[in-house]
């Protein structure tokens, strides 16, 4: 009954990966309240800063900050790209960077060069193996970051556009929505984007001390690592949300697998019992 014995064996090794994607689940599942916490806690001091870059937008400012100045007809752009450092998250970071592809190919039709910096293994990895200039990369960040891990990076952008070296740039990270949605998004960073039409510009101005080129480089500097450090905390409350799911799912086509294959069993145990007693009975009246 070799058959049967292999059948057995692949039952026995279904079963073992169920026993893993439901631990990987659980994991997942007691992960995603913590990391929903502090993606919802982050949010007001980044709500808040885009209030107050939106008051500095709209000020009849003497001194334009370079962040603040749009340019015309780009020659490189920069994307600054978060991911996981794990997979078993289903097509999270996969739909993200086929998205990111999209739009390096349309850059490049248009004659626009593509500088990337990478916040996860994830997309270190992936990029490595693409055609772009990969800049600088962070990974391991754990399931809490800290925004000391993402200083760096960040200044490798805000550099390069200071120099001149980058017209624009762009942050890309998967949105949470809910535990069952996740939303690959895209903002740009810098220049940082002009108020809305309907907002009209005032004519007044702040009053910088000391200066307003030290205050507004230091404000907007402190801006832009906000909306890097809560992309990266939405990524992580996405990562968490998507593995459970994806978890889920693995666990219940491994039981019905299961269920198939025990059926399988069954019908060849049963065939084999048939063939014995028949060789028996053939046996017998052979005698």
């Amino acid at each position: 009954m070799a058959g049967g014995r292999e059948i057995k064996t692949k039952i026995k090794s279904v079963q073992n990966t169920r026993k893993v994607t439901r631990a990987l689940e659980m994991v997942s599942a007691s992960k995603i309240r913590k990391a929903q916490d502090r993606m919802k806690t982050s949010r007001p001091y980044a709500r808040v800063m885009k209030q107050v870059i939106g008051h500095l937008a709209q000020a009849n400012a003497d001194y334009q900050h370079p962040y603040m100045v749009e340019r015309k007809d780009p020659k490189r752009v920069g994307y600054l790209i978060v991911s996981s450092d794990r997979g078993l998250a289903g097509g999270l970071n996969n739909n993200l960077f086929r998205k990111l592809l999209g739009e390096i190919r349309r850059w490049n039709e248009q004659g626009v060069e593509v500088d990337v910096v990478t916040v996860g293994q994830k997309a270190s990895v992936f990029f490595r193996r693409v055609k772009v200039n990969m800049l600088a990369s962070v990974s391991h960040l754990g399931d809490a970051p800290h925004l000391e891990q993402l200083v760096g990076v960040v200044k490798v952008m805000l550099d390069g556009y200071s120099s001149g070296t980058i017209d624009r740039v762009f942050l890309a990270y998967n949105g949470f929505v809910n535990t069952m949605t996740q939303k690959a998004s895209f903002d740009q960073l810098l220049p940082l984007p002009a108020p809305e039409a309907q907002i009209a510009r005032h004519d007044w101005d702040y009053i910088y001390e000391p200066d307003a080129e030290g205050v507004l480089d230091h404000v907007l500097t402190r801006y832009v690592e906000s909306l890097v450090y809560q992309a990266v905390l939405e990524n992580v409350a996405s990562e968490h949300a998507a593995r459970m799911v994806a978890m889920k799912a693995a666990s219940d086509n491994a039981s019905k697998l299961i269920d198939t294959l025990q059926l399988v069993y069954n019908k060849a145990r049963q065939a084999a019992i048939t063939q014995e007693i028949s060789e028996i009975v053939g046996g017998a009246a052979a005698v």
